[in-house]
């Protein structure tokens, strides 16, 4: 089946023919996302305005056509993947900026605003929105509403659905409603907003959003602390917590990550060390000195075999350098990179990344790990080759395992990366089958005809 005449006609109606596309090139760029998986649509659909957003679910509720809101793709977990045929709305036209009230505090965008451009708008007022993607300088805001994104920086600031106070979501009716408002404090009614963020496309499609920004601090530092035992980097994030220090970040690398840096970029990384923290503070001048100095008194006590501590952008950019290029090193191993997410308590992280080195030899795969030390959201990054049948299902198993693990100890599936395609015959172990329901009943509401985003966690 394909799209009729008469659906094709429709649609070209409402956008133009120049914003519908249904040539084999267009089709295959909207078929995959950062996810493994591919599936194609029968068409994409390129939408400006709400209104058209609206006319366009208007005609796929009539006809029963599915739907799937994408971004600009860079989702982790095949969320934005045309599970079933239908259409890819593709809303990265939607991209005006439509209000910056910094005296409020808040800032109206499109959905198809990229996260970065937003930081480089909001600079010049002072101020930035905080949750910050490893992919936010081609992701949209959209995208991250979708996924509920984090990033390093959500130790402290938390993530996207901390800075959602409203939003325009068009239903697969094509009915459009409007929830929220620029108020930080309004308990007017239920909260659907935190539904929808993190919903994945699949219970409606976001066409505005009004979103909190903070004042940019005046001051950020960085330091490096250098490891030999992965135990005393949770005791430290643990304690410098403890002490009523907030880091911006804390970032983990262990040693595979660490030499594989090395590797490529031989920028003075000590090879033998089992782990390394970087850590950046911000806040008031006077304040971010006198923490960074206390961390580093707290790693030392903590057994930190060494401290650099940055004392110019220059430097702490030195020091971020490896942690920002390592998905890109990783992707040079093999043919084949698949970046998990899972989410463990801090006490556990170092068990977790044992228990994956040990997965890792069980498997005979090579996983490498990076994470948020800070909130326990860990990314064992596995290099391989799909088209190796016999190595991909240790792959499948090795995945199986890691979740396993987190959810033995008390951890969750997913802390960014969102469910997807890739984790969802995996929540049955997340969730019991009444609250798995209980998700569904919320779909079938707005959802009925399962159009919206269909074949995923739902």
């Amino acid at each position: 089946m394909m799209l009729s005449s008469q659906i094709k006609a429709a649609l070209i109606e409402i956008v133009g023919a120049d914003r519908f596309k249904d040539d084999p090139v267009a089709i295959s760029a909207h078929s995959y996302d950062a996810y493994i998986e591919e599936a194609s649509a029968w068409a994409v659909v390129f939408p400006k305005t709400t209104e058209e957003v609206s006319a366009i679910m208007q005609v796929a509720s009539e006809e029963k056509v599915p739907v799937t809101a994408r971004g600009a793709g860079t989702n982790l977990s095949g969320g934005s993947i045309p599970a079933e045929k239908g259409i890819v709305l593709c809303l990265t036209q939607m991209n005006r900026i439509v209000n910056i009230a910094p005296e409020d505090r808040y800032v109206v965008v499109q959905p198809g605003v990229i996260n970065g451009d937003l930081q480089k708008a909001l600079s010049s007022h002072g101020y930035f929105f905080p949750p910050d993607p490893s992919s936010f300088m081609i992701s949209t805001i959209g995208g991250n509403i979708a996924e509920n994104a984090g990033g390093p920086r959500c130790l402290k600031y938390g993530v996207t659905v901390d800075y959602i106070l409203g939003l325009e979501v068009v239903l697969a009716s094509g009915k459009v409603i409007r929830m929220g408002s620029p108020n930080v404090k309004d308990v007017t009614g239920y909260r659907p907003a935190g539904l929808f963020c993190g919903s994945e496309g699949t219970l409606g499609i976001v066409t505005e959003a009004t979103l909190k920004i903070v004042p940019a601090p005046k001051a950020v530092r960085t330091a490096m602390v250098v490891y030999n035992n992965l135990n005393d980097t949770a005791k430290t994030v643990s304690q410098v917590i403890r002490q009523g220090i907030l880091p911006a970040a804390m970032e983990l690398m262990d040693n595979e990550v660490i030499n594989l840096i090395e590797n490529h970029m031989n920028i003075g990384l000590p090879r033998d060390a089992e782990g390394i923290l970087l850590v950046d503070v911000d806040g008031p001048e006077e304040q971010v000195e006198k923490e960074i100095h206390e961390i580093g008194h707290i790693a030392k006590n903590n057994g930190a075999g060494n401290i650099v501590i940055a004392h110019s952008k220059e430097q702490a950019d030195e020091l971020w350098k490896g942690r920002r290029t390592v998905y890109g090193l990783l992707s040079r191993l093999s043919p084949t990179t698949i970046v998990e997410d899972a989410t463990v308590p801090v006490s556990k992280v170092p068990a977790m990344i044992r228990g994956c080195r040990k997965i890792a030899e069980e498997f005979d795969l090579k996983i490498s790990i990076v994470g948020h030390a800070g909130d326990g959201n860990l990314h064992p990054t596995i290099s391989t080759d799909i088209n190796n049948k016999e190595e991909w299902q240790r792959v499948e198993k090795a995945i199986e395992k890691i979740f396993e693990l987190a959810l033995e100890m008390g951890g969750c599936l997913s802390g960014e990366h969102g469910i997807g395609l890739a984790k969802k015959s995996f929540l049955p172990m997340s969730m019991n089958l009444d609250t798995i329901e209980f998700l569904r009943t919320v779909k079938r509401s707005v959802d009925p005809d399962n159009i919206l985003n269909p074949g995923k966690f739902v």
